[in-house]
């Protein structure tokens, strides 16, 4: 039972370390981090809720067109005087009192205001749609840069292991060299500064990847650290063909943001439509349907008669007689409350015309108002063209400089690359000097960096220009 119980814990911990091993070395294409970051970006689904109360705005704009129905109902107990409800008398007793309503009203003409405001919303749904579509390209290029940057880091942490590791293979000869007391102390003591110097690079090289992964993983909504794979990423070298006013001609074309910011200036001048209905009178149609009860309301019902003395007399044959009267007898019965809903029902229905003679130039400011927004949005529209014009000619400038960087860096570092290699063997063949190698590696070392920084530089800026011309991938 013993071994069945410690075969059973050793099984569930090693099915919890392959769970928890699968989930730390989970790798990420470009394609899902894009697909992750869609999906959980706060920012996004900001934008969302931002489009949906818009598409809110625009579902009330319509249902304003129906007419509103409302009912009421009251119940409640009276003590001492106070007008019977069913008969209009004075009375000073406890009652008991409900009233029933149903109104119903519906515009009729307000100037088009309802129109234009239904026109004014939907126009700003569309722009909200355009929005989350313009916030999606942003996302995905954000993305795309960050992924990118993650490549870079790695790519220079790779650079600088490897020159530690270059390093250390020197020292170890230089330390042989060293403790038999052979060759010069000081290369030993230089190449141990060089070592420092190679650790630093890496641990400098490291927190870059750390930062990259972080970006990246922050418009993700990730916590977990990551892993990325780069099959199927296509990171090729070539020259950019297009001018920048084509980019820019395309990215009108294809920018969502442009569009959004044309139907927001189009939704502005509604507005301006609906601020102007202030000044036309308003016709509308009500209707009513009430009805009352009263527990001071009774029905009387004949039960027959009787004489009895009005009180005044006539004198016959000098003797005084009694003056008598018919008088019918009633029996009392209240009338239930049921029945009085239905005999106390009345109805009412009517055209009523609201005229604006002077609201303290409020409709006269309003109108004001909108003008101004119909003017920012214009100059917002004019501000975007701007921006990105700059934007991507600035892009295509830096561009166009890390392609003529990276050209030249792959001349620099076959030089480098025969430089170090003929240092190299004379340094160990000890006909140059420490000074000589270390100069010429470390020359060797940041070309290659600067180069793999200049092609990210220029495969970076791709990507932008790519994004505005909206084109995927």
């Amino acid at each position: 039972m013993t071994h069945k119980l410690v075969i059973l814990i050793i099984i569930l911990i090693m099915s919890w370390s392959g769970i928890a091993q699968n989930k730390t070395d989970k790798s990420y294409s470009l394609e899902d981090c894009i697909s992750i970051a869609l999906e959980n970006n706060i920012d996004l689904k900001s934008t969302n809720l931002l489009a949906n109360s818009a598409n809110v705005n625009y579902q009330q704009s319509k249902a304003d067109f129906l007419p509103s129905l409302n009912g009421n109902f009251n119940l409640g107990v009276n003590n001492g005087r106070s007008i019977d409800p069913f008969t209009n008398a004075y009375i000073n007793q406890e009652l008991t009192f409900s009233n029933l309503g149903l109104s119903l009203d519906m515009t009729i003409f307000n100037g088009f205001r309802l129109l234009n405001a239904a026109k004014q919303n939907r126009l700003n749904k569309k722009a909200s749609d355009l929005e989350i579509e313009a916030e999606q390209q942003d996302l995905i290029l954000n993305v795309t840069l960050a992924y990118l940057q993650v490549l870079n880091a790695r790519d220079v942490l790779k650079l600088a292991k490897s020159r530690l590791e270059t390093t250390k293979q020197q020292l170890k000869i230089q330390k042989d060299f060293f403790d038999n007391e052979s060759g010069n102390p000081a290369d030993y003591a230089d190449i141990l500064g060089q070592l420092a110097s190679d650790e630093t690079s890496v641990l400098v090289s490291e927190s870059n990847l750390n930062n990259a992964k972080l970006s990246l993983q922050q418009l993700m909504n990730l916590k977990e650290d990551i892993h990325l794979v780069t099959d199927g990423l296509l990171l090729d070298f070539n020259k950019y063909e297009v001018s920048a006013n084509t980019v820019f001609e395309e990215a009108i074309r294809n920018l969502a943001i442009f569009k959004a910011k044309e139907l927001r200036m189009e939704a502005a001048k509604k507005g301006v439509s609906v601020a102007k209905s202030q000044f036309t009178p308003e016709v509308s149609l009500f209707g009513g349907l009430n009805t009352n009860y009263s527990s001071a309301a009774e029905l009387f019902t004949a039960t027959g008669s009787n004489f009895v003395e009005t009180g005044d007399f006539v004198t016959v044959d000098e003797q005084d007689l009694p003056i008598m009267t018919e008088q019918t007898n009633f029996s009392a019965k209240r009338i239930d409350y049921t029945d009085q809903l239905d005999n106390n029902l009345n109805t009412v229905v009517g055209v009523q015309v609201n005229v604006p003679l002077f609201n303290g130039f409020r409709a006269k400011n309003n109108v004001a108002l909108e003008k101004i927004k119909v003017e920012e949005s214009i100059i917002e529209l004019e501000r975007t063209h701007m921006d990105i014009k700059n934007a991507i000619a600035q892009v295509y400038f830096d561009m166009e400089a890390a392609y003529k960087r990276h050209k030249s860096l792959e001349k620099q570092v076959e030089v480098y690359k025969e430089s170090y290699r003929i240092n190299d063997i004379r340094f160990k063949n000890g006909v140059s000097n420490f000074l000589n190698y270390i100069t010429s590696k470390n020359n060797l070392d940041n070309a290659k960096v600067n180069l793999a920084n200049a092609k990210y530089d220029y495969l970076l800026r791709v990507k932008v220009l790519d994004y505005y011309r909206g084109i995927k991938g």
